[in-house]
């Protein structure tokens, strides 16, 4: 056999030939190691999985393996999305089976909705911040991101539009709820106000919606696709990892008429269908909510343990931090003074046994580097307080060995 040449090296694509291992990737390998508290990743607690009701859906799925175990449709299963449909209606966004296309997570929604709708160098309208997995997504299918302005309740409509007739933008990518990585909620009104706009310029949104179900405080929002004439100009990206449990790898999105075609074309050439097997436990845990967990215990954990870090956070971080204070989700976020940098303060961190992820991989200008994401769901009250004080330690390091 000859041997290989010396010097060789595959010729990658230009679309991965410079692409940096994932920080977060990185991150949660360091995580991971013993001892370490981390308020990294966004980890549901696994003691709120409805395991018996997710036994029980399998053991039904498998009731009739020549149908579990066999290939399913692109699509997704029937059953599957007329559940998913009798949900989303009831919710008040009209939909019916032929709307939605089952995926490997709401994350393969993203990967398809990039491969399908974006050219190299199209515009994508982005709040700041937002979810790095969008923009590492839209970002291999050659899209360039515009942050638009940002308050307190999220994407402010003016900026909005005026940064609409500037770039004439493909897309608008917005989590209007609990946003990751910053936590804030949009209120009814500014959701109104940014469907008028998005209606008004016939720009379409892509909604992403995975965390609905963890609020804390306050009644439900409708979602943007619920406004009247929204649904036709948005794709709505849902998910069971944060109601159910992440493991199973389903999602769904419910996308304009336009583009379902393409969407399944794209999926068949991935993975031609999410796992069958995982749907119809799916279709089962849905049409049998006798049998699912109270959530109510989980829904008090969380804001007990979010409450937890509210407060004990600001004693860790410099005089003039700003930590949100999320009304549902998994994380929180804290903008320090200028001048920090917190991607030069994780490894202090992790030498006082304590993760969290710099903020700068959420930005569409990475050399905003004096941001931090904290999730808040994973770990019990002692261990935050506990997390935090390593984190001072951290800080006051830092701190200490910084160029006066």
């Amino acid at each position: 056999m000859t041997a290989p040449h010396p010097e060789f090296s595959p010729r990658m694509s230009r679309a991965f030939a410079q692409t940096e291992d994932s920080p977060v990737r990185a991150l949660l390998d360091l995580v991971s190691r013993p001892g370490v508290i981390s308020f990294a990743g966004g980890i549901p607690d696994p003691a709120f999985f409805d395991l018996p009701a997710i036994r029980a859906a399998y053991t039904a799925a498998l009731e009739k393996p020549e149908r579990a175990l066999q290939y399913s449709s692109s699509e997704g299963e029937p059953d599957l999305r007329e559940a998913i449909a009798r949900k989303m209606t009831a919710e008040g966004v009209p939909t019916g089976p032929g709307d939605l296309i089952i995926t490997t997570g709401s994350q393969q929604g993203l990967t398809l909705l990039g491969q399908v709708m974006c050219d190299p160098g199209d515009v994508i309208l982005v709040e700041d911040p937002t979810y790095l997995a969008a923009l590492q997504t839209f970002g291999l299918a050659g899209a360039r991101f515009v942050a638009v302005e940002c308050d307190d309740d999220g994407v402010v409509p003016s900026a909005l539009r005026a940064a609409i007739a500037e770039h004439d933008p493909k897309l608008v990518y917005l989590i209007p709820s609990f946003q990751n990585p910053s936590g804030r909620t949009m209120s009814e009104d500014r959701r109104r106000a940014v469907a008028d706009v998005l209606l008004e310029t016939g720009v379409m949104l892509v909604e992403d919606d995975p965390y609905s179900a963890l609020r804390y405080d306050g009644e439900p929002i409708p979602t943007i696709a619920s406004f009247e004439g929204m649904a036709a100009q948005t794709a709505l990206l849902q998910t069971f990892s944060k109601s159910v449990a992440p493991g199973i790898r389903l999602g769904w999105a419910r996308v304009p008429a336009g583009i379902r075609d393409a969407m399944v074309v794209a999926k068949q050439a991935i993975d031609l269908h999410s796992s069958t097997v995982d749907q119809l436990a799916a279709v089962h845990y849905l049409t049998h909510p006798e049998t699912h967990m109270d959530p109510t215990e989980k829904l008090e954990t969380y804001r007990a343990r979010r409450d937890a870090m509210v407060r004990e956070l600001p004693r860790a971080l410099p005089e003039g931090t700003h930590v949100t204070h999320p009304i549902g989700g998994m994380f929180l976020w804290a903008e320090l003074p200028e001048g920090w940098d917190t991607d030069a303060l994780l490894p202090y961190a992790m030498a006082e046994g304590v993760g969290f992820v710099p903020g700068s991989s959420f930005h569409v200008d990475t050399s905003i580097r004096n941001t931090m994401r904290i999730s808040f769901v994973t770990n019990p009250e002692e261990d935050i307080v506990e997390g935090v004080t390593r984190l001072a330690r951290a800080v006051q390091r830092y701190r200490a060995e910084q160029p006066s």
